[in-house]
Formats: C-alpha cells, sequence, structure tokens
C-alpha cells in the first residue's frame, strides 16, 4: 500500500503488536506512546493515517484528534476503543473521525475499517487535484483575458463567472458528499453519481471561461457623434448573406434623417450583432413549426430618445419564465448550448449609454427587442 500511518497507544505491548501487524499489511508504520508524542511525530512526518486509542493519561484520545483535524482536515483517523467507551467513540465522530474499532481488535474489523479510509484518502486527493486545475484553468483564462485587454468592459462578466465557479464548486462538493455516501453504504449507484457530478460541473467551468475568453471581446467604449444608422446598416451588410445560407429573410427599414447621437458606435454594433444572431437562431431551431422565416432590423426616433433600435423575428418565440430571466447573467435562450454572455454583454452596453432595451416575445409567433439610446453621451 505504501502508506504511512502513525499508531497511538499508552500500552507498550499492544504499539509492538500492531505495529508489526500494520507492517505485515505494507505501512510503514509510526507510534507514539501517547498524545504529545503522537502530535510531535505528526508535525514532522505527516501521516495519511492515524490510529489512536481513546483513553490515555494526558492528552486523550478525543482531545488528539481535535488537534490533528485542526492542523490537517483531510489526515484519517481511526479511533479504538473498548466495549464500554461507546459514547467516547460516538462523540469522536463527531469530531470527524473516520471510523473507530473497538477491542479487542479483529483482523477483518481492522481491515474494513483501513480500507475504508484509504477509499476517502484517494477521493480527497482526486477532489483536491480536480478543484486545483479548476483554479489553474479560471486563473490561465483570466490572464489571457487581462493580455488581450477584455476585462475593461465585462468587470460584472468577471464577477458573474466567479459567482458561477463558486456555484459550481458547491456542486464538487455535493459530489464529494454523495462519493462518501456510496462509501459509507457501499452503494455503487451512489458512487458513479457522484463522480458524474463532479465531472459535470468541472466541464460547465471550463466551458464557461473558454467561451468567455472567445465571445467577449473587450475594449474601452469609444464615444463619437454619429449617424444613428451606421451600426444597424453595418449588421444588415454583414448578416444579409449568412442569414439568406440559413434560409432566413434578413430585412432592414431605417429611418431617413435621424439626427446624429453622441454612442460608441462598436459597443452599439456588438450589441445589434448579438440581437440580429439570436433572431436568426430562433428561425432556424427545429423545434419551430416551419415557415417562412423573417428577421428585421428598424431604426425610428421615438420622442424623448435619440433612437430606438428594433430586431424582431418570426420564430419559435420564448416562455414567460424565459422572459423573465434573459438578461439574467450567465442565462442563455440556446440551452445547455449557449453561455448566457451575449445578451448580458448586450444589456451591459446599453446601460453603459443610459440607454434601455427590453423584449415582447410570443410563443410560436416571434420575438423583438427593443433598444433605446438617449444620445447624450456617457
Amino acid at each position: 500500500m505504501g502508506k504511512q500511518l502513525l499508531l497511538v497507544d499508552d500500552e507498550p505491548g499492544i504499539l509492538k503488536i500492531m505495529g508489526i501487524s500494520l507492517a505485515d499489511r505494507g505501512y510503514g508504520v509510526l507510534t507514539a506512546e501517547n498524545g504529545e508524542e503522537a502530535l510531535r511525530i505528526f508535525h514532522d512526518a505527516r501521516p495519511d493515517l492515524v490510529l489512536t486509542d481513546i483513553k490515555m493519561p494526558g492528552m486523550d484520545g478525543i482531545e488528539l484528534l481535535k488537534r490533528i483535524k485542526q492542523e490537517s482536515p483531510d489526515t484519517e483517523v481511526i479511533m479504538i476503543t473498548g466495549h464500554g467507551d461507546m459514547e467516547l467513540a460516538i462523540q469522536s465522530l463527531k469530531h470527524e473521525a473516520s471510523d473507530f474499532i473497538t477491542k479487542p481488535i479483529r483482523d477483518d474489523v481492522l481491515d474494513i475499517a483501513l480500507r475504508r479510509a484509504l477509499v476517502r484518502l484517494s477521493y480527497k486527493k482526486q477532489l483536491k487535484e480536480y478543484r486545483e486545475n479548476l483554479e489553474r484553468l479560471v486563473e490561465e483564462k483570466t490572464r489571457k483575458l487581462v493580455e488581450a485587454e477584455r476585462l475593461a468592459a465585462v468587470g460584472r462578466t468577471v464577477a458573474g463567472l466567479a459567482h458561477a465557479i463558486k456555484n459550481i464548486t458547491s456542486g464538487l462538493t455535493g459530489g464529494m458528499y454523495v462519493l462518501e455516501k456510496g462509501l459509507e453504504l457501499d452503494n455503487k449507484s451512489y458512487l458513479k453519481e457522484g463522480w458524474q457530478m463532479i465531472r459535470g460541473n468541472a466541464e460547465k467551468v471550463k466551458r464557461l471561461a473558454v467561451d468567455l475568453l472567445n465571445y467577449a471581446k473587450e475594449r474601452e467604449p469609444e464615444y463619437q457623434m454619429l449617424d444613428p444608422n451606421v451600426p444597424a446598416r453595418e449588421v444588415f451588410e454583414l448578416m444579409v448573406s449568412r442569414a439568406g445560407e440559413l434560409g432566413v429573410s434578413l430585412k432592414s427599414d431605417l429611418a431617413q434623417d435621424l439626427p446624429k447621437a453622441w454612442f460608441d458606435p462598436e459597443g452599439i454594433h456588438r450589441v445589434l450583432l448579438n440581437l440580429v444572431t439570436n433572431a436568426i437562431d430562433a428561425c432556424t431551431d427545429l423545434s419551430c413549426t416551419p415557415r417562412i422565416w423573417e428577421v428585421a432590423i428598424r431604426t425610428s426616433k421615438p420622442q424623448g430618445w435619440a433612437v430606438e433600435y428594433e430586431v424582431s423575428d418570426n420564430g419559435c418565440g420564448m416562455e414567460e419564465e424565459t422572459k423573465r430571466k434573459v438578461f439574467q447573467t450567465f442565462f442563455s435562450t440556446k440551452g445547455s448550448k449557449g453561455t448566457g454572455l451575449g445578451l448580458m454583454i448586450a444589456k451591459k452596453i446599453v446601460d453603459e449609454h443610459g440607454g434601455v432595451i427590453s423584449l415582447f416575445s410570443d410563443k410560436e409567433k416571434g420575438t423583438t427587442f427593443t433598444v433605446r439610446l438617449p444620445g447624450k453621451g456617457p
């Protein structure tokens, strides 16, 4: 096995006999005759397992257990107790002892306790590796984002990513709990379910980080006094061929003689491109009832606003619950395929302009997104 084990008992005879028995099982055995000596050895050697008697003069096994767990929560501690000390044994479990065995010690019972402790150590090690890999992945992607100067306009996106990772880490912890239950109950179904939870949540973090890097190209907003039709016209010309290839008719209806407004043309370009792309995707969703698919981009000047952009489609439309969540961080209208970044970034850009973005959607009839800008500058 190659595992190092610290054996603690105030009776030298027990130390010698059990030490030989454990060594025969393949353990590297360290021994201590009291709690104080055990702590000194533990500080120096950091064994993976501790097997200790509960009743000892001076520092008893319960106190030794507490001190070890404070210093090294992942160390597995098995308690040795007499038949009359069951209350102390139960108390030790409350302090996170991995198991307890009673004197006289039977070989088969000792083997089971040791095997369980080793499996727990293995799961903890693998879970730690998962977490460390996740941290390295997030650090790497964040560093690339910084180097590419993409974090300036997505501060809230990064915060949302951190929040999402925190939630996924909770999922990893839940997976560990299911694993431990599977171990405790010797239930293979629980063990399989636990690992699936851990692997699934690890993949979610990877997908979020990669999508954020690839999608959220950021820059400092550059506000200019321009014709509001410029970004709408650019997006139309960029997407009309792509829409046609997918069987969607993309139309534009841009108001003439719109007064110039103060806005960031690249930011508004991104907002409209995102909305038009989503509209085309809504039309090509295989779950929609087939029809002649149409997407339109329009501009107008409503009272009190410099410009109103409208992107509409006759696609599948949205459920009421989806409409309520559509601008929430990391919520995607595309289900598991999307990252939830696009509409969140669009709303952030519109908010920066002091504008408003809203939607109207009717199931099986289509969706319309409306963006209004004041045109007065940042």
